[in-house]
């Protein structure tokens, strides 16, 4: 099986959570591929800052100033692609949020910001690139990324929330597969599931405590550039290939 990116040459791919981690990572992997790709992020000057280290590149990087928590901006950035960009081929539901709180006396509003964003984002976001989609008939790929906490319950002190928000996105690539084969579609869906990697979100989040912090830094660890690998190997398979599931964690993790 020869892989290879060059059959979306020239598309356009939707990137939610681009300006850092995953999001950077597979946004540069793309456009190094002369991929069309829009960063949806609330960070939209590291997102311009990124595209201008791109220019000499195959493709072209876009920064929409989206706050994956509000239905308006996701809706409105979709329509922006649209109408200046054409529709859209590939999106890659990057992004995610986890916030270090408990269960038995945590912050509802904090379980509502990881719920908002890591589960009616990535909703939304499917939504609007399926309509295009289904308008143009274009054969596409939607890429949900999942963590090896949708699958099973992780042993991680603050954890709360978010592996139920994961074991939520594990459930909506099955359902989402299967209302594209009852509609006859050729869309694939691929969820991506990765053990710990090295982002703002886990070892370099600044929100964490000093001990969560140590904790993780003596784990084994999986860098962002290899799960943008791994998408673009997805994202490579031929028309016929849907890879449903890719599990990914770093040598050593115990899961």
């Amino acid at each position: 099986m020869v892989l290879s990116l060059e059959r979306w040459e020239g598309k356009v791919a939707v990137v939610t959570g681009a300006s850092s981690g995953i999001g950077a990572a597979v946004s540069q992997l793309l456009v190094e591929n002369g991929i069309i790709v829009v960063g949806l992020a609330r960070r939209v000057d590291v997102i311009e800052a990124k595209a201008e280290q791109l220019q000499d590149k195959k493709g072209q990087l876009y920064a929409l100033k989206t706050d994956m928590r509000s239905e308006t901006d996701i809706v409105n950035a979709f329509q922006w692609i649209r109408e200046n960009l054409g529709p859209v081929h590939i999106l890659v539901n990057n992004a995610g949020v986890t916030l270090e709180n408990n269960l038995h006396d945590g912050d509802s509003e904090a379980w509502r910001m990881i719920f908002d964003v890591n589960v009616i984002g990535l909703c939304v976001a499917t939504r609007e690139a399926m309509k295009m989609m289904l308008d143009y008939n274009i054969n596409g790929h939607i890429i949900h990324l999942n963590s090896v906490s949708g699958h099973k319950i992780v042993n991680m002190p603050g954890i709360n929330v978010y592996g139920a928000s994961k074991h939520a996105v594990t459930a909506l690539a099955g359902t989402l597969k299967n209302e594209i084969n009852a509609l006859g579609a050729k869309i694939k869906v691929t969820s991506i599931s990765p053990g710990l990697v090295a982002t703002e979100m886990t070892t370099m989040n600044p929100n964490s405590g000093p001990d969560r912090l140590e904790m993780m830094k003596s784990l084994p660890v999986l860098k962002a550039e290899d799960i943008a690998e791994a998408i673009g190997y997805c994202l490579s398979t031929p028309e016929n290939v849907q890879i449903n599931e890719l599990t990914i964690t770093p040598v050593g993790e115990q899961i």
